[in-house]
């Protein structure tokens, strides 16, 4: 569930604004405390009881995803929560590492799938488990089930679905994104046809995994590769439609797709390449029987998944700040300040500035919901200033269940930019280096060690001069990984 969005560079036309560093109040039980910072903090008198009881919350992170709950942590590592800071969700669980959901999540009951509590923020990278419990223990309230549906950012007010009337000094957005759908004409709502952005939905589709026999899944990317990789662990018959030449167009290099599309059709998927939908079909009881194609053939099915990407939620904020109208989402610095003093914007639904390749960009993946949402509470706390220095990573890790002959896990570090030079047969070790003039822009690694995947951040960031020839003469992957980290 991972993907990047850039637009043009910076120096090409975009602009930036970076506000000047006000003197700041901050106020707590009436006492005012005087701090200056490099942000932009509006404030207001709130009540010192961690109860909350009027509508006045110091500070507001609206979205219940794993950047809020990365975000909740740094509060408190900061002293800055109890009693201070609410988190409104319109999910009914609290902060988990939302990735699990098309990996483990899916497996069959008797392949020990991931459940709730055991994936919740902040496991994921090796934190603290903050099951609801945890929220309470450090004074932060929770607001379950109640999405946020208008905002006035004059008065700093937000009022949730249920009227719930809640007054901000600072304001965190983490919304995320939601699924894109198929539109209701061509069948994108009817009895069958899942999509997959929380727990709700996952849990939807495993109740129809369990009934079905033939599923279709729309989209060759990660939630196409991975939602097929664990059907496969149910024993049904799986086809992966999508228009594109190969899988995750995005990332693989044509060559590489082909390694991987050879494993899922050992593994029994077939793969329906350059096929164009032209809507789902249903019974007299409304529920999916197939999927049309704009050749004129069917593919029969009984549930279909629809992974075709992904939206940022920007809802309600859509008019009170600055969207960006080349990747989507709301606009921020490199703090993650938007043009509303006292309104910030984390994960997925943030375009940044991605200060190492000039650009700027919105990506939905865990690792930069995670930073992004520590390097924004840690800016608005106190008086960090430096500008958020993100390194793209992706990975995907499938086929990870009991019982399964191979498992998959490839790590991303990078620009998939310049000439690309593949190296290894897949056996299990295959990698992927990007060159541009002379330079290591970025290397993807199949099946590495724990070594060699810790070394491909350090390759990406410093983008090394490196032989091409001789890389492109390397006997193996380990060789080639030597001759790469040589150039360090």
């Amino acid at each position: 569930m991972s993907t990047i969005s850039s637009s043009m560079s910076i120096k090409h036309g975009i602009s930036l604004w970076c506000p000047q560093s006000p003197s700041l109040n901050r106020q707590h039980s009436g006492v005012v405390y005087s701090r200056t910072r490099s942000l932009h903090r509006r404030n207001f008198v709130v009540s010192a009881s961690s109860s909350f009881a009027n509508e006045n919350r110091e500070f507001v992170i609206v979205g219940g995803g794993n950047a809020a709950g990365y975000a909740a942590r740094t509060f408190v590592e900061h002293g800055m929560a109890d009693g201070k800071l609410c988190i409104v969700s319109k999910e009914a669980y609290a902060p988990y590492e939302r990735p699990a959901l098309t990996k483990g999540y899916l497996f069959p009951l008797d392949k020990k799938p991931a459940r709730l509590p055991g994936f919740h923020t902040c496991v994921g990278s090796g934190g603290e488990r903050q099951t609801p419990d945890w929220y309470k223990e450090k004074g932060i309230e929770m607001i379950y089930e109640d999405p946020v549906t208008t905002i006035d950012a004059k008065n700093q007010t937000l009022t949730t679905n249920s009227g719930k009337i809640l007054k901000y000094g600072s304001l965190i957005v983490a919304t995320g994104c939601t699924a894109s759908r198929f539109p209701e004409k061509i069948g994108g709502n009817l009895h069958g046809v899942h999509y997959i952005r929380d727990v709700a939905d996952a849990d939807s589709l495993i109740s129809s995994l369990g009934k079905a026999q033939k599923v279709v899944i729309v989209g060759g990317g990660y939630i196409g590769m991975e939602v097929a990789a664990a059907t496969v662990a149910w024993n049904l018959d799986t086809t992966v439609i999508f228009p594109e030449n190969h899988l995750l167009p995005r990332l693989f290099t044509p060559s590489l797709a082909q390694k991987y599309e050879e494993l899922y059709q050992q593994s029994g998927v077939k793969l329906m390449k350059g096929a164009s939908i032209k809507s789902l079909e249903s019974g007299p009881d409304g529920n999916v029987t197939g999927v049309k194609l704009e050749n004129g053939s069917t593919i029969e099915a009984d549930l279909v998944v629809i992974g075709i990407g992904a939206k940022p939620a920007v809802g309600p904020f859509e008019k009170a700040v600055t969207l960006n109208s080349t990747v989507g989402g709301i606009e921020v610095d490199g703090l993650f300040r938007s043009n509303v003093p006292g309104i910030f914007a984390i994960g997925d639904v943030a375009a940044f500035p991605l200060k190492m390749y000039d650009r700027i960009s919105r990506v939905e993946h865990v690792d930069h919901a995670r930073g992004s949402a520590q390097h924004c509470v840690k800016a608005l706390l106190t008086a960090q200033t430096h500008n958020y220095d993100y390194l793209p990573y992706f990975y995907s890790r499938v086929f990870e269940y009991e019982g399964s002959s191979r498992k998959v896990w490839w790590q991303f570090f990078g620009d998939n930019v310049g000439e690309a030079i593949q190296i290894g047969n897949f056996d299990p070790k295959i990698a992927t280096f990007w060159l541009d003039s002379g330079k290591l822009k970025g290397v993807l690694l199949e099946s590495g060690s724990p070594e060699e995947f810790q070394l491909l951040p350090k390759l990406a960031r410093s983008q090394p001069s490196i032989d091409k020839v001789k890389l492109q003469n390397a006997a193996s992957v380990e060789e080639a990984l030597e001759i790469a980290g040589a150039s360090l």
